[in-house]
């Protein structure tokens, strides 16, 4: 068997017309409006931390509902997020009632 000819065929990645795109791209592709994408909100971090206290809280005490068959840990459950709760709480509406704690502006610009 005898070889003739040898083509040499080069490849490009720019032969085809497929673009390559990662996964967040794909999404900013078929948003309306890109800036919904790249918009972000400030939040207070003690409003954060308010957020977070309501969101344990009510965790917790889901925890201890589903536990009814052990009552020291149910109930050990439920006071720690009644607890966490109140936590929360404070910590939300702290900057709101307490007007010169650290983190709450006084004076308007």
């Amino acid at each position: 068997m005898q070889i003739t000819k040898i083509n040499n065929i080069r490849f490009s990645a720019n032969q085809n017309d497929t673009k390559k795109t990662d996964f967040l791209s794909q999404f900013h592709e078929k948003a309306r409006n890109q800036a919904d994408m790249t918009d972000t909100v400030v939040v207070p971090r003690t409003i954060f931390k308010g957020y977070l206290g309501f969101m344990a809280g009510t965790t917790l005490t889901s925890i201890g509902a589903l536990l009814k068959k052990h009552p020291k840990t149910s109930t050990a459950f439920n006071i720690a997020g009644l607890l966490t709760c109140l936590y929360g709480t404070y910590s939300f509406v702290r900057p709101f009632i307490i007007k010169d704690t650290k983190g709450v502006e006084t004076t308007k610009s």
